[in-house]
């Protein structure tokens, strides 16, 4: 027998409360809680239910699964590899981002795989005029519009698909619960029944999942424990490029980052994104620094941009677009301590070119570098690569693949780099001159020697 309970639930870490109230006492959110209605067993106690049994570990046959090939570089290197049989993928990002437009892209160039499109947002009608500006054949893509999940399955289950894509996991309802599609007991209870259903059948699950105002995933945070990875689209609607980040992949790094960008026709990949990255009428403007950053085991050279201006009210600005501004005030500090520039009276300015936003600590000397740049107007040499952490000491701190990163501007005809003093790399067939540093001082040194 059960009987229906009633109990709130916070939306933004999963805290229950027997009663509705203001503020959740874990995350100290206000307004998250949700009510929720679950069914509670009051059965017999003392039954165990025989499933399976524990196993030696030796005993256990494992074999490395063999990965579905998404006809996507960008997205088979977020993931790992490639996609897993009977793994659950959960893609977030805002409203507008291409979330929809990058799910059907993949389904449709999956050639002759058997896919299925379930929406609970488009009707057919809509997914086929989108299917129509994608580029790609669709020879074996099923598409579906439907809310039940119950019908859902039952396709799954009749058309066999080797992949399945479920747009958006907040407008699936489920009859086995009584409760409005979109709640978090309906989210919790649908993705709980996908996996189940994936791990049965060995049925990869691509779900679509919505944010919320403060840019996580909506929903419970038990959404996020139950898929095996969770992958943020992110960008600004104003650029055209696009970041995939993995969040969590019980498959592989979550370090890799594939980059996108969005044309008329969809979304097209950026193989080689430092080349768009970098402007080519830079010539004789202050306050610009190429930084040779990594992300994930792929480097990239960025342009750091910075502009420092008199202060126009008492207070200085410290603003930063696509860095972390608190590293910023730090990198401030240190110029003023360790290097003697004083910036008090002056508004500081940093963005990253492109929309991209990167937390690789080795731009930090180029981040300095353009605000030097910047505050004495003079241009820095044009074919001059920076990479380097700065410490709090002033000292410039060893970076992690320090070989790729000199490579990567030797291949784009960067004359010299400026890298961190002792820092070991392999010299051989090298035609770009690379210039160690021990101290912030010294690198300005050589930069502004002129």
């Amino acid at each position: 027998m059960s009987k229906p309970k009633t109990q709130y639930i916070c939306s933004s870490c999963g805290a229950k409360a027997p009663q509705l109230i203001g503020r959740c006492p874990v995350c100290g959110e206000w307004g998250t809680y949700e009510e929720e209605t679950s069914t509670e067993f009051t059965g017999k106690k003392g039954v165990v239910a025989r499933g399976n049994k524990p196993q030696r570990i030796q005993e256990v046959q494992a074999r490395e699964e063999m990965r579905i090939d998404m006809q996507s570089s960008e997205l088979n290197r977020v993931l790992g590899g490639g996609l897993v049989p009977g793994s659950l993928v959960l893609l977030g990002g805002e409203p507008g981002i291409g979330k929809s437009t990058l799910a059907l892209q993949v389904l449709m160039r999956m050639g002759q795989r058997r896919t299925l499109y379930a929406s609970g947002e488009e009707s057919t009608k809509q997914l086929k005029l989108r299917a129509e500006r994608l580029a790609g054949s669709a020879d074996n893509l099923y598409i579906m519009a439907e809310t039940s999940l119950e019908r859902i399955l039952e396709s799954v289950t009749d058309i066999q698909p080797e992949i399945v894509v479920i747009d958006s996991i907040q407008t699936i309802g489920t009859e086995a619960i009584d409760a409005t599609i979109g709640s978090l007991s309906q989210v919790k209870e649908c993705a709980a029944r996908i996996l189940q259903y994936a791990k049965e059948t060995n049925t990869p699950f691509l779900i679509v999942g919505h944010i919320n105002k403060e840019g996580s995933l909506a929903g419970p945070k038990v959404l996020e424990h139950i898929v095996d990875t969770v992958l943020q689209f992110e960008g600004d609607q104003h650029y055209v490029y696009r970041i995939l980040r993995a969040q969590k992949n019980r498959f592989g790094s979550t370090s890799e980052i594939g980059i996108f960008s969005m044309q008329q026709d969809g979304l097209r990949e950026v193989t080689n994104p430092s080349e768009l990255l970098l402007s080519n009428n830079r010539d004789g403007l202050s306050g610009i620094a190429i930084a040779a950053a990594v992300e994930g085991v792929r480097p990239l050279l960025i342009e750091v941009q910075a502009l420092v201006a008199s202060a126009a009210y008492g207070t200085p600005q410290r603003s930063s677009t696509g860095f972390d501004g608190r590293r910023l005030n730090m990198l401030l500090a240190v110029l003023e301590k360790r290097v003697g520039f004083k910036l008090l009276q002056k508004d500081v300015f940093v963005n990253i070119a492109g929309g991209l936003r990167v937390n690789d600590p080795a731009i930090d000397l180029a981040v300095l570098a353009a605000v030097l740049s910047s505050n004495m107007d003079i241009p820095l040499d044009e074919h001059i690569c920076i990479t380097g952490e700065v410490g709090l000491a002033g000292e410039i701190r060893p970076v992690n693949r320090i070989d790729q990163r000199i490579r990567e501007a030797e291949k784009l005809g960067f004359n010299a780099i400026i890298v961190p003093y002792g820092q070991k790399y392999n010299t051989h067939n090298l035609h770009i001159q690379v210039i160690e540093v021990a101290r912030v001082a010294d690198a300005f040194k050589f930069l502004f020697k002129k």
